[in-house]
């Protein structure tokens, strides 16, 4: 588990395809920047841009780690050599200082507007039809791997055309600390639902089937 709160960024050095064809995963070798690597043992869990992976070879300056082709597929930014969030996983001695994060990439996000408004910024997301129902005003998003609080939701079209548009305000703090500050118009970001939402849909549904 995770809380969103980015605690360093690092860089992908370099991507390697592992053995095994077009149907294989990438290794990639991190540079952990200014996160601390003293306490994590090979086998452990670190958020790279909000995906779960494992570490498998660590240094005194970084780290490597798997990443199959299934995360691949389902994620932005963990195939190229680029700065990404970083963030070691919750231990219960800490503040949760986001929200439960589970470092699940649920689907991709598009950016539509990324605008400097006053001192902070405003962030504009589409979100896929599938995640639509899973936002909510004041509610908790993961983007690239950093707890936000969505500020307006807007739902677009209808049936399956329908897409969700939702609105974050990106104080300075988060842009200085964060990847967020590289985010492009029409660039695809990973997105975590909050768990709260998540479990509340898997009971109304099996309570409306019932």
């Amino acid at each position: 588990m995770f809380t969103g709160i980015v605690a360093a960024i690092g860089k992908i050095e370099s991507v390697q395809p592992l053995a095994g064809g077009l149907e294989a995963g990438v290794r990639l070798s991190i540079h952990a920047g200014g996160l601390p690597l003293a306490d994590v043992a090979l086998g452990d869990s670190i958020a790279i841009n909000g995906a779960c992976m494992t570490v498998v070879e660590k240094s005194a300056s970084g780290f490597v780690v798997d990443v199959s082709r299934e995360s691949l597929n389902c994620t932005v930014g963990l195939d190229t050599t680029t700065e990404v969030n970083l963030e070691k996983a919750l231990t219960l001695a800490e503040r949760l200082g986001g929200h439960l994060v589970s470092g699940h990439v649920d689907g991709l996000g598009v950016v539509r507007k990324f605008e400097a408004v006053g001192e902070s910024w405003e962030l504009v997301v589409e979100a896929p039809h599938e995640l639509a129902k899973y936002l909510a005003f004041k509610g908790s998003i993961v983007v690239n791997g950093v707890s936000l609080t969505v500020n307006r939701v807007s739902d677009i079209g209808s049936g399956k055309e329908l897409v969700c548009q939702f609105s974050i305000n990106l104080i300075p703090h988060t842009i200085a600390m964060t990847t967020l500050k590289h985010l492009r118009v029409d660039g695809k970001v990973n997105l975590e639902i909050d768990l709260i939402a998540r479990y509340v849909e898997r009971m109304l549904s099996v309570a409306k089937a019932g």
